[in-house]
C-alpha cells in the first residue's frame, strides 16, 4: 500500500505520508531524516515547511522506503555505462574500421579477441577508448554513477495524505477528458488501495478500469449500473484481451505487429511469422464463468432491444466474434434470457435502422433541415462533425443549426473546435492525424476548401471560435463565485489544455501535459535513453537519435553518424548485458546550433530490432546551468539531479517515438508524443513534426482558459500568488483537477 500512494505523490511532486508511519508530532530533526534530506538533495529534490515536520515524525523505515522508492524512479540502480569513455571526446571510428574488422573475423587474422568472441584487427577501433566490443556492440562494464548532485535547481517536494490520495483518485474518476497512461496507471494504483467513491465516472476509458476493480474484488453486481449499452461491455471485454481501453481493430493491431516485425534487411525479416503469431494471439476463448456473466449483462441491460442492435452495429464484425466466442446463443435459449434471445435475432438478421446512416442519407441529398434535425438529437457528434458540414452545407445555416443546441454540447468538444478552427479551415495547410491505434500521419487539408474564398473561410474561422467560446464563458458566468481576485501563473500560459493528444508514456516523476514548454538554462541538452532492465542478456537494438533542422537542410545525430555540427553520440549498443540494462548518450551544444543557425532539434528512439520499442525503456533529458561532466572513466553521463524531464514507454505498438523538440533559437524544449513507422530515424517524415507543432500551438493554453473564466466571473487578475483564487503550475499538475474546473459540465 506505501508503495503504491507513495508511487502516485512523487508524480505530483510530492512524498505520501501515511498516518501508521508517525511516531509523534513536534519531534526534533534526527540523524536518519538529516541524512534522508542529503540524499534527496543529491538526487535534486527539497522539501516544503509541512512535509519537513512530517518527515521528522516519520519512523525510519518509512523514511528508507521513499529513499528506496525515489532511487527506483530516478533509475540509481540500473546500469547507464555507455559504449564509449569519455565519449564527449570522438573516437573517430569509421566505415573502414567495421569493414576491416568484418573480413578480419571471416578469415580469423590476428588481433585482440574480445569476450563476444570477435576479433579486432589492429589499427582500427582504439579499444581502450571501449566498454564493450566497438563491433558488435555488446557492452561488457557495468559502473556505478559518478557524478551526482550538478543540478541548478531543485524540485521542491510537497506533503500528501491520505486525503490529498482520496482527492486525486475522485479528480481522476470525474475527469471530463480521457486519461492519458499516467493517469491510467495512478488511477489503477489509487484503485487497488482506496475505497471506490461513489461518483459518476466522466469518460468511458476511466469506467474500464472501475469494472475491472469490481469484478477482481469479487463484486460482479456492481458492475451492471454502470453499463449503458453494448459498446461498454466490448470494450471491457477488449481491454481484459489486449490492454488498449480503446477499441483498436483487430486487423489494426495485427498490421502494426506485422510492421514493426519486418527489417531493412531481408534474412532478418520476420513480419510473416509475427503475423500469424499476432492473430493467434487475438484469438478469443472464454470459460463459463465468464460466459455467462456477460449474456446476464446484456440480458439485463436498459435500452431496448433495437437501440442496443444499432450500437453494436458499428463493430459488428467484432461482435460476431465475440458472439461466439461467449457461447451467447446458447445462452440465450435458457428461461429468464428472452431479452439476449431478441437481441441475437434482431442483430444477425439486421431488423434495425441506423442513425449514422439516416445522416448520409439526408446528406448526400444535400437535405440540410433534415441532416440538422437528426444531428440535433445527438450534440456530441454534430459538435465532431461540424467543420465538415460547415463546408458541405454552408456557413450560415449550419453554425445557426449548432447554435440551438450548443448549450448541450460537452465544454471539451467547445474548447476543442475552437482550437482547431484555425488550422482545419486554412486551405493550404496540411493536418497532423493520428487514426486509432495508429502512427501520426500528414493529411491534405479538405478539398472543399478550394470552393470558397479566403474571406469566407475566415467568416467561419471566426464564427466558430465566436460561437465556442461566447458557450464556455456563459458556463463560468453560470457558475457562483464569491472571490474577487485571481493569479494566474505566467507558465500556464505556455502550457496547453490536455484534449486531444493523450500521452501513451508513463511519466514517473512530476507529470506535464503535452506541449508543456520546458526553458533549457544552460548551454547543453543531454539526451539519455535507458533500457533491458530485468531481462535477459540478448540482441536488443534500441537507437536514440536526434534530427537538427536548418533552413535548407537536415543533419541526424545516431547510430550511423556519432559526431555532426553540435551533437555526440555515446555509441551504438546492440546487446544489452544480463538483467541490469544498458544505456546511450547524445549530447546538444545549444550555443554552437544557434550560431550555426539551426531552427530545432528532434529527440527519438526507435527499435532497430524486430518488434516495438523495449517495454520500460525509458527516455528523457538533462538540463543544468552549470557544465555537466562525464565520466572519463566509464562515460556514465546520468545524473538524477539534472533530469528535467523523462518517460518510460509502455505502448507495445510502436516502433519509433518522438519525445521533444528542441526550439533552438528560443532555447526551449517542447515536449510532445508523436509515434511513427520506422526502424530508423530516417522513416521520421518532418512534416509531421512541424504540423503537430503548429496543432500544439493551436491549442488554448490553461492560462487562456483560466483568463477567460476571470472575465466571465469578474475577477480582477493578481501579479501575485496571494489572490483568493491562486492557479500556479504545482496545481496544473494534476491534469485531473485542472479539466474538472475548466471543462467540467
Amino acid at each position: 500500500m506505501r508503495n503504491q500512494l507513495l508511487t502516485v505523490s512523487l508524480r505530483q511532486q510530492a512524498i505520501f505520508i501515511p498516518d501508521t508511519a508517525l511516531l509523534q508530532e513536534g519531534a526534533r530533526l534526527t540523524g536518519t531524516t538529516g541524512m534522508l534530506l542529503i540524499n534527496l538533495s543529491k538526487l535534486g529534490f527539497t522539501v516544503s515547511e509541512p512535509l519537513l515536520q512530517a518527515l521528522k515524525s516519520t519512523i525510519p523505515g518509512y523514511q528508507s522506503v521513499i529513499l528506496d522508492t525515489l532511487q527506483q524512479v530516478l533509475g540509481m540502480h540500473k546500469n547507464w555505462t555507455p559504449l564509449v569513455k569519455d565519449w564527449e571526446v570522438p573516437t573517430y571510428e569509421s566505415l573502414e574500421d567495421h569493414i576491416a574488422t568484418y573480413y578480419a573475423n571471416i578469415f580469423q587474422d590476428q588481433g585482440a579477441c574480445l569476450p563476444c568472441g570477435h576479433i579486432i584487427p589492429d589499427n582500427t577501433f582504439p579499444l581502450y577508448r571501449y566498454n564493450g566490443c566497438p563491433f558488435c556492440g555488446m557492452p561488457f562494464v557495468n559502473a556505478p554513477i559518478e557524478h551526482i548532485k550538478q543540478g541548478s535547481q531543485q524540485k521542491v517536494l510537497e506533503l500528501w495524505t491520505r486525503q490529498d490520495a482520496s482527492a486525486f483518485l475522485h479528480d481522476l474518476l470525474t475527469s471530463k477528458t480521457a486519461l492519458d497512461a499516467t493517469q491510467t496507471d495512478s488511477l489503477r494504483l489509487l484503485l487497488n488501495v482506496l475505497p471506490l467513491p461513489e461518483v459518476k465516472v466522466g469518460m468511458k476509458e476511466t469506467l474500464m478500469e472501475v469494472i475491472d476493480t469490481c469484478i477482481n474484488a469479487g463484486q460482479p453486481e456492481k458492475v451492471q449500473p454502470l453499463l449503458a449499452s453494448p459498446t461498454d461491455v466490448l470494450r471491457y471485454l477488449w481491454f481484459k484481451h489486449t490492454g488498449f481501453l480503446q477499441i483498436i481493430a483487430p486487423k489494426t493491431i495485427v498490421k502494426r505487429i506485422k510492421k514493426n516485425n519486418s527489417h531493412i534487411h531481408r534474412p532478418l525479416d520476420n513480419s510473416a511469422k509475427a503475423r500469424i503469431n499476432a492473430k493467434n494471439d487475438l484469438k478469443l476463448k472464454y470459460g463459463r464463468k465468464e460466459c455467462l456473466m456477460v449474456a446476464d449483462w446484456l440480458n439485463n441491460m436498459a435500452p431496448d432491444v433495437a437501440a442496443m442492435c444499432e450500437n453494436m452495429h458499428a463493430k459488428r464484425g467484432m461482435w460476431v466474434r465475440f458472439i461466439r466466442a461467449l457461447r451467447l446463443p446458447e445462452y440465450s435459449k435458457r428461461k429468464g434470457f428472452e431479452k439476449l434471445h431478441a437481441l441475437l435475432d434482431m442483430f444477425y438478421h439486421q431488423r434495425y435502422d441506423v442513425w449514422d446512416a439516416h445522416v448520409q442519407h439526408y446528406r448526400l441529398r444535400f437535405d440540410a433541415d433534415s441532416t440538422f434535425n437528426l444531428l440535433q438529437d445527438r450534440p456530441g457528434l454534430f459538435a465532431r462533425s461540424l467543420f465538415a458540414n460547415m463546408l458541405w452545407f454552408g456557413n450560415q445555416c449550419t453554425v445557426e443549426a449548432f447554435s440551438r443546441i450548443v448549450d448541450k454540447v460537452p465544454a471539451r468538444l467547445l474548447v476543442t473546435l475552437s482550437m482547431y478552427a484555425e488550422n482545419c479551415f486554412e486551405p493550404d495547410n496540411n493536418r497532423v492525424v493520428k487514426p486509432l491505434g495508429g502512427v501520426n500521419k500528414n493529411i491534405p487539408a479538405n478539398r472543399l476548401l478550394k470552393l470558397y474564398s479566403n474571406e469566407q473561410l475566415q467568416e467561419m474561422k471566426d464564427a466558430v471560435a465566436d460561437l465556442c467560446l461566447l458557450a464556455v464563458k456563459k458556463r463560468f458566468e453560470a457558475i457562483e463565485n464569491t472571490a474577487k481576485t485571481i493569479y494566474i501563473d505566467p507558465k500556464l500560459f505556455k502550457m496547453p489544455m490536455a484534449i486531444g493528444d493523450r500521452s501513451n508514456t508513463v511519466q514517473d516523476l512530476p507529470a506535464a501535459l503535452m506541449g508543456t514548454r520546458f526553458t533549457v538554462e544552460g548551454n547543453t541538452v543531454r539526451l539519455f535513453m535507458q533500457w533491458g532492465t530485468g531481462m535477459m542478456a540478448q540482441h536488443l537494438d534500441m537507437d536514440l537519435s536526434c534530427m537538427v533542422t536548418y533552413d535548407n537542410r537536415q543533419e541526424r545525430c545516431s547510430y550511423s553518424s556519432l559526431v555532426i555540427s553540435g551533437c555526440k553520440h555515446s555509441g551504438d549498443i546492440r546487446h544489452i548485458p544480463n538483467r541490469v540494462g544498458t544505456a546511450e548518450y547524445i549530447e546538444i551544444d545549444v550555443y554552437h546550433l544557434q550560431q550555426a543557425g539551426a531552427r530545432y532539434v528532434t529527440f527519438t528512439c526507435n527499435a532497430y530490432s524486430n518488434g516495438s520499442i523495449s517495454p520500460n525503456l525509458v527516455v528523457g533529458w538533462m538540463n543544468s546551468k552549470y557544465p555537466m561532466k562525464i565520466s572519463a572513466h566509464s562515460g556514465v553521463a546520468y545524473d538524477p539531479s539534472c533530469v528535467q524531464y523523462q518517460v518510460r514507454i509502455t505502448n507495445s505498438l510502436d516502433k519509433g517515438l518522438v519525445f521533444g523538440v528542441l526550439d533552438v533559437q528560443q532555447a526551449e524544449i517542447v515536449w510532445l508524443e508523436m509515434p511513427f513507422e520506422g526502424q530508423i530515424v530516417q522513416r521520421l517524415d518532418m512534416r509531421n513534426i512541424t504540423a503537430m507543432l503548429k496543432k500544439l500551438d493551436s491549442k488554448l493554453s490553461v492560462g487562456q482558459l483560466l483568463r477567460i473564466k476571470a472575465e466571465a466571473q469578474g475577477l480582477q487578475e493578481l501579479e501575485t500568488a496571494d489572490a483568493e483564487e491562486s492557479y500556479t503550475v504545482k496545481w496544473a499538475q494534476n491534469a485531473a483537477a485542472v479539466t474538472k474546473l475548466l471543462l467540467g459540465d
